[in-house]
């Protein structure tokens, strides 16, 4: 069958408003926490006050006695009913998974683990009822932190394992030690990552309905994953997948915490099953620090080796991840993501690269917008930058040298990954010569001239998107699949709505595919409408919405289940005006022979013929209706890129940073709404230049969270983000229909080798090199005076 592709384009490219927004800005979003069940309760969750600790005693007799209360359920209770929590990815071999249950049956490993939960008439009543269940503990030794974890005499968080590492594994090319033992020079670092998380605007919330009749469980939650999440329900509870319904209402923000499949969901359900009632069971803020994915947590121990023209020879190390006292849903994924991204856009041919799962009495560790990625690039940008002042070269030439050149795409990076198609040294020249019309040059010197601290700062980074293919992803050891399925279907009076298992959660998702349909078919985009959110209705996607997979993935299966809707919808028409379909042309939802002025007939038409009056109007030889479904499995990822660059200042007498100007050159493949990109990138430099600068999630040695509100966790805020500068290329992707790649997690990766990169120009007079993130004002400070020790005639 013939696929008409859409010869002229009126929206893709076009800076389109969110179609989203009108009702959000007014009010009138609905999210979780607004939808209103018949015969609802609520529940609330009781979560362990120490890090490590036998659970000797519960008695919940009082709480269960407090009018009001209708069940309380302990973890035994519901470990007899419900299966452990699902752990999704095993990408190291023979790896030990360390599960538990929604909640904790007889030990608790880290401070905010589940230990009861209370249904009761309201979320008053169930907090109350928590302060009367009593908990007995015996404690036990804490493992707060990685060397702690990894000492020879070490307490094991799991009696019957040798040690506390889950997993590792090793990936190698070529001859490493052979390309260091003839390297000119070889630089080393140990960099270290603090534990952040996403803290979307609304925290996580479900309300389950089991009916015990009909045996169906119904879900609304607020998951970027609703197909996978109807899946582990399944797998957990022991109901089959088609007795089970998720809906996704508005979403407050996901960024990869809403990707994971939670316990507290599975409370919810068998609190649904044993009341008989609907259960709400919403995290406060409190909650969403202990029992949210936490992520980032990592030490990244690496070298690489060079000849004094500044090309490498070779990379190795170790990058360790700093896991919680169970697996979450994505086991070790991200911590691997980050060995796998590790070379960055950069021509290593040896590389000798493990990754190592070590298991602490923190909270696990799950999704986080970037994955393992932005850990991936400090390795690369952190090394290459100190590299090149090691030989005296430009850090941008040095960078320029190793690059893959743009006819040695499709690239091979080494490890797992091939990149499709760039041109990094134009992304790169771009970048430079923004800072230049900019005049931050002039900025600097001025600056500088005047006694003050003023650097410039690079990063430049690959981004892994459209996540699959789903057989390549079973292979690396993702326990789902990566396809993407779309349908487009055309109604009775020729308006479109598109069907998608993929989420919206404030990155423009109904409006990208709402301009994509409007442009395949030739029709208005107000004729559009984008629906998603429900498993009853949607379709299957595999992974979810993570991975900057929306874009690419459903906007591919769009574009070819709307070809195929056009070239049906042409042979109607052709039928209607008696002409050869070849012929024909839409525009703007009317349809006509190519080039004349003559008779046309509309989709209106088009659509009355195919449902409702069909005898000499409908061709004979096409099935009634007008609907397309396309199933979308990419051959090859889609690698975006971009070049970053800061301007900052730093105080030397206090240790501050305060970010000046910031752009981004950046090549997504085919651009479908720039003002959309823009804000992408945006929000993702933001959440960035947070973990760069402020957000860390502080352990105590006793497993005690510190910084357990956002009075410690500091969240970037207006006063605190800089003015962004965007610039675009477009290589489009080789694999993907409509050239288009992902941008979702862009802005994210760059940004926290992107300020160490500045503050290190800052203080070149001081030779200092930022290793350890966040940079806090007392850590460079630290810093600062340890440089002015050693360099007292660069003191000022």
């Amino acid at each position: 069958m013939t696929i008409v592709e859409p010869t002229r384009t009126t929206y893709t490219g076009s800076r389109v408003r969110r179609t989203e927004d009108p009702r959000l800005l007014a009010g009138r979003g609905r999210y979780v926490d607004d939808v209103t069940v018949p015969r609802m309760i609520e529940a609330a969750v009781l979560r362990s006050p120490v890090a490590h600790a036998r659970i000797t005693r519960i008695d919940a007799g009082r709480a269960r006695e407090l009018p009001g209360v209708f069940d309380v359920l302990t973890g035994p209770e519901l470990a007899a009913v419900a299966g452990e929590q699902p752990v999704i990815w095993f990408p190291l071999p023979d790896q030990r998974i360390a599960r538990t249950h929604a909640l904790a049956t007889d030990r608790v490993r880290w401070v905010g683990q589940a230990v009861a939960a209370v249904a009761a008439v309201d979320r008053y009543v169930a907090e109350d009822a928590l302060e009367l269940i009593e908990v007995e503990y015996e404690p036990l030794p804490v493992v707060a932190d990685l060397d702690a974890a990894l000492a020879p005499d070490a307490p094991r968080l799991y009696e019957d394992w040798p040690d506390n590492v889950s997993g590792s594994l090793t990936y190698t090319q070529g001859d490493t030690d052979a390309a260091f033992a003839v390297a000119d020079l070889v630089v080393s670092e140990s960099f270290t990552h603090g534990r952040a998380f996403g803290c979307p605007l609304e925290p996580r919330g479900c309300i389950v309905e089991w009916d015990t009749f009909a045996g169906t469980v119904d879900v609304h939650l607020s998951t970027q994953s609703p197909n996978l999440a109807r899946d582990l329900f399944s797998e957990v509870l022991g109901v089959p997948v088609h007795k089970i319904r998720v809906r996704t209402p508005n979403l407050g923000g996901g960024f990869g915490n809403k990707f994971d499949f939670y316990g507290e969901e599975v409370v919810a359900a068998v609190l649904s099953r044993r009341t008989g009632r609907p259960v709400k069971l919403l995290e406060d803020r409190a909650d969403s620090f202990f029992a949210t994915s936490h992520s980032r947590d990592q030490r990244l121990d690496f070298e690489m080796a060079l000849r004094d023209d500044g090309t490498i020879l070779g990379l190795r190390g170790v990058s360790y991840g700093v896991l919680g006292g169970a697996l979450g849903t994505v086991g070790s994924g991200p911590p691997w993501a980050s060995v796998l991204t590790c070379m960055g856009p950069y021509r290593i041919p040896n590389l000798h690269l493990t990754v190592t799962a070590v298991m602490t009495n923190r909270a696990p560790y799950g999704s986080y917008r970037g994955w393992g990625v932005p850990k991936g690039n400090i390795v690369h940008e952190r090394l290459i930058e100190i590299a090149a002042r090691r030989l005296g070269i430009d850090r941008a030439e040095i960078r320029r040298r190793n690059f893959p050149t743009p006819d040695e795409f499709p690239f091979f990076s080494g490890v797992a990954f091939t990149y499709d198609s760039g041109d990094y040294p134009g992304c790169l020249d771009l970048a430079m010569s923004k800072v230049d019309e900019l005049g931050w040059r002039e900025r600097q010197a001025a600056a500088r001239a005047e006694g003050r601290s003023v650097g410039i700062g690079y990063s430049f980074h690959v981004e892994p998107s459209a996540y699959g293919p789903s057989r390549i992803l079973n292979l690396v050891g993702l326990a789902h699949s990566g396809f993407d399925e779309v349908t487009v279907r055309m109604d009775s009076i020729g308006k479109v709505t598109v069907y998608s298992g993929q989420i919206n959660m404030g990155q423009g998702t109904h409006t990208i595919y709402a301009q994509l349909a409007a442009d395949a078919l030739a029709i208005p985009m107000e004729d559009v409408v984008v629906v998603t959110g429900d498993t009853d209705s949607c379709p299957y996607t595999g992974y979810g919405t993570g991975g900057s997979r929306a874009a690419p993935l459903g906007g591919a299966a769009i574009l070819r289940a709307s070809g195929r809707l056009k070239a049906k919808i042409l042979r109607v028409a052709a039928e209607l005006l008696e002409a050869s379909p070849e012929d024909l042309e839409i525009e703007a939802g009317v349809i006509g022979v190519a080039g004349t002025s003559g008779r046309t007939v509309t989709t209106r038409d088009i659509g009355d013929a195919a449902y409702r009056r069909l005898l000499d109007r409908m061709p004979e030889a096409e099935i009634p209706t007008l609907e397309e479904v396309d199933v979308f499995d990419p051959p090859n990822m889609a690698t975006s890129y971009g070049c970053t660059a800061l301007l900052v200042e730093v105080d030397r007498g206090t240790g501050v940073v305060t970010l000046l100007d910031c752009l981004q050159a950046h090549d997504c493949g085919t651009v479908i709404n720039p003002m959309l990109v823009d804000g992408q990138l945006a929000g993702g430099l933001a959440q960035a230049l947070g973990g760069a600068l402020l957000e860390e999630l502080v352990y105590d040695e006793e497993g005690q969270l510190r910084t357990a509100s956002f009075m410690d966790y500091l969240l970037p805020t207006a006063m605190e983000i800089p003015p962004f500068h965007f610039f675009h290329t477009e290589t489009p992707a080789p694999d993907i229909p409509g050239g288009i790649k992902g941008v979702g997690e862009a802005g994210t990766i760059a940004g926290v080798s992107l300020v160490a990169s500045a503050v290190d120009d800052a203080l070149a007079d001081l030779g200092v090199t930022v290793t350890r993130f966040p940079i806090t004002p007392p850590r460079l400070l630290e810093l600062i005076r340890a440089a002015q020790a050693r360099t007292p005639e660069a003191t000022t």
